[in-house]
């Protein structure tokens, strides 16, 4: 590629870069500019569509992704293009594969089909990535044409990282021609290691415990890349499928980003896992991150949304003396696939990429057909739109076959006869996931498709033994979802942004309300912060209070049961059953067992009354077709909510 058509690309589509850094289009003779592309929290999807809602969507999509890669390296005379993870799981073309299809030797999986069609350079594991089963995992990276690396995951773990016997490659160099200002060319050794959170180790434990160990992600790093510059690592980039999150270090942090890029010898780090957008306003004002410069400790940073929304870009100034390669200037930007109008409609800002919709358009239509399989039926609609702020059908359908299914599994063990309650949280609830991110399952069939809609995880059966008092501080927790609010003051925002939905758990078996006056004991991530607080009133079993010394068996998933969320009773140590089956086939199950399933929300919890005192919320537009069938709680529409969501208020 000729210098000037380097050049227009950069006018086309990167002015800020350019005006940041005047000679990035000229680089000098001994300069070359190297730009690295991201896609991160793939999640199997490469076609357009929403398998849930069996239609096409715009904002998602590998083969949209493709024609921003292909932009992109047209733009530039050197690029890199990497995957930072989560791409084997995470819809049902995902399910299909592992359950229905499977994997027998020489077989490809799509996602890696679609990967090796865009011609990506390198990929590293996310937590998802072992969901379906170490066996899985191996034979679906087979297929891939590109290495994938993950450093802090070891069969067998050694005196320190480096001397481990780790799953899989911890890192790799990749050797690259870069073609320089003047048109020569010049070697250069990419170094890429890959990271996944440690607490894989809890939330895959049916699959991990006994033949893998999870490290600290930045103490692996610190091992490794002295051990990667030795071995000729000019720039070295770290793969961290992991969140931004506290700039202090903490022995086995998920969300380790921050801490990483301040480890001596990473140039730059791509990012993932909390399905954001980095550089954007959601990280303004968090310590060593600089939003504007898309840095992180002063080195670049990007994080490509999730489910192919957007394409990470780090734009790499880099300068030779002698042998060596540095990096004198950068800039960050996140690419998107779309972008929504003011009247909430979306407009999609690439067409898909032909040759990767063909690569996998079989299992694409295997898909569909097993989407559509229908298992059931049901007498009422099924839908999340008031999830968080009441009790909810969706919720309860997943509640009650747990319940079931839990009740069969304990039967003449000696845990039997002990009270089940059953918790359940919803997944699909808005949030980052946008307007249309709800379950929405209308009255008939009820097909495999609706079941994936309801259950998005392929997580398994558990069932805990607690206390009524770690009952109580269950509930508790679950209660950090909504903001304190001031008796008597109208109109005030009820949910708090920062508390995801699926740690929202309503349980059934148990009633209870929700003092909204008093203050979260726990803050976002499971923690005490008001020891003394207590938002859970009335909190009843079969009409009387709960006892906090009885004990009560809880259904629930593996992941919760292992310690995901951080929830009091459910941190490992409690779990009495650990079912073979997962959460969605015992819906399943219970659908088909029940022939028709007559869903219907008993208002079991609810807010306490606060006189004189409204909150708002806002959930999906649609919402305003089943505002009247909700129990226990008052709501009435309020206008409008940013980014296409419907604003609705609650007379508290």
């Amino acid at each position: 590629m000729s210098l000037s058509l380097t050049r227009r690309g950069f006018l086309a589509g990167t002015a800020g870069f350019i005006a940041l850094h005047p000679f990035s289009a000229r680089a000098a003779a001994n300069q070359a500019h190297l730009r690295l592309m991201e896609t991160t929290d793939l999640h199997v999807h490469v076609f357009p569509y929403d398998y849930y809602a069996d239609k096409p969507r715009d904002t998602v999509g590998l083969a949209r992704t493709a024609s921003i890669i292909k932009e992109i390296r047209d733009e530039a005379t050197n690029s890199m293009l990497i995957d930072n993870g989560d791409f084997l799981q995470g819809n049902p073309m995902g399910d299909y594969i592992a359950y229905e299809r499977g994997m027998k030797e020489g077989d490809s999986h799509p996602i890696i089909t679609a990967m090796n069609t865009v011609g990506f350079d390198a990929s590293t594991l996310g937590n998802h990535e072992f969901n379906y089963g170490l066996d899985f995992l191996t034979k679906s990276l087979a297929g891939a044409a590109f290495p994938v690396v993950s450093a802090n995951v070891a069969l067998e773990m050694g005196s320190d990282p480096t001397k481990d016997k780790t799953l899989i490659k911890p890192y790799v160099i990749l050797e690259k021609q870069l073609t320089d200002g003047s048109g020569e060319t010049h070697p250069i050794k990419v170094g890429l290691i890959g990271f996944v959170p440690p607490q894989v180790m809890n939330w895959d434990r049916r699959h991990l415990e006994g033949k893998v160990q999870a490290r600290d992600i930045v103490a692996t790093a610190q091992a490794y890349v002295p051990q990667m510059k030795e071995e000729g690592a000019d720039i070295i980039i770290a793969l961290s499928h992991s969140g931004i999150g506290e700039a202090d270090h903490s022995d086995g942090m998920e969300n380790a980003s921050v801490p990483l890029a301040a480890v001596e010898g990473i140039d730059a780090v791509l990012t993932g896992h909390h399905h954001r957008v980095f550089p954007s306003s959601d990280y303004d004002g968090m310590a060593a991150v600089d939003v504007a410069k898309g840095t992180i400790h002063g080195k670049p940073a990007a994080m490509g949304g999730f489910w192919g929304s957007h394409l990470g870009l780090i734009d790499l100034m880099l300068e030779r003396s002698g042998n060596e390669w540095k990096i004198v200037s950068h800039a960050t930007e996140a690419r998107p696939i779309s972008k929504r109008n003011e009247d909430r409609s979306i407009t999609a800002l690439v067409d898909s990429q032909q040759d990767v919709l063909d690569s996998v358009q079989g299992d694409h239509d295997a898909t569909l057909a097993y989407v559509r399989r229908a298992v059931g039926k049901t007498d009422a609609p099924l839908h999340s739109y008031f999830a968080l702020v009441a009790d909810d059908p969706s919720v309860q359908i997943v509640s009650i076959a747990q319940l079931w299914y839990i009740e069969q599994m304990l039967k003449g063990t000696e845990h039997e006869g002990l009270p089940i309650l059953s918790a359940a949280a919803p997944f699909k609830a808005g949030g980052r996931g946008g307007p249309e991110y709800f379950t929405d399952v209308p009255k008939g069939d009820v097909a495999i498709k609706n079941v994936s809609d309801l259950y998005l995880y392929p997580n398994t059966a558990r069932a805990v033994r607690v206390s009524g008092a770690q009952v109580k501080d269950w509930l508790e927790r679950s209660a950090g979802m909504f903001n304190q609010v001031e008796a008597g003051k109208a109109d005030q925002v009820l949910l708090n942004p920062e508390f995801p939905s699926y740690n929202f758990d309503v349980m059934d078996g148990v009633t209870y309300q929700i003092d909204l006056s008093q203050p979260s004991k726990f803050n976002p991530k499971g923690e005490v912060i008001n020891p003394d607080a207590n938002r859970i009133v009335n909190l009843q079993f079969n009409g009387a209070p709960v006892d906090p010394q009885a004990q009560f068996i809880i259904a629930t998933n593996n992941y919760r049961a292992g310690g995901g969320g951080k929830f009091p009773g459910a941190m490992g140590d409690t779990i009495v059953f650990e079912g073979p089956d997962t959460n969605r086939d015992v819906i399943v199950r219970y659908i088909v067992e029940k022939g028709t399933i007559s869903p219907r929300a008993d208002a079991n919890w609810s807010f306490a009354p606060l006189p004189g005192t409204s909150v708002l919320f806002d959930t999906g537009p649609k919402a305003g077709d089943y505002v009247e069938d909700v129990q226990g709680v008052t709501i009435e529409p309020a206008g409008d909510g940013p980014e296409g969501f419907a604003r609705f208020r609650i007379a508290l």
